[in-house]
């Protein structure tokens, strides 16, 4: 899939990936929660949503000194990495910085598991 089309658990899931976290999607607790597998492979269920919560997708923004800015030509939100030389956008500012963190990791497109396809 196009990085610049990841949404909701896709885009979360990819994150996650550039991050080095084993993701699982859960499918008994709904479509946006994940099963972490510990280094004592005891699973932990998760809300994993840096695309939508601050305080997941915030840290990488500052860490990866993602710039956001509004684009009022056309409505929709910018996230730039100036050292990778990449943009991507979005509809809210974590989805664009979000976009172009993976973009700049894992290219401009993501094999995705079959189950977030």
């Amino acid at each position: 899939m196009k990085t610049s089309e990841l949404t909701g658990a896709a885009l979360d899931w990819a994150v996650a990936k550039c991050e080095g976290v084993a993701l699982v999607l859960a499918p008994f607790t709904g479509a946006r929660n994940f099963v972490i597998l510990g280094q004592n492979m005891k699973p932990t269920i998760v809300m994993y949503e840096p695309s939508l919560y601050w305080a997941q997708g915030g840290p990488i923004i500052e860490r990866e000194k993602i710039t956001l800015c509004y684009d009022t030509c056309q409505p929709r939100w910018v996230g730039c990495d100036w050292a990778a030389r990449l943009t991507e956008f979005g509809p809210t500012p974590l989805i664009a910085a979000m976009r172009c963190y993976v973009a700049s990791k894992l290219g401009d497109e993501v094999e995705l598991p079959e189950e977030l396809k």
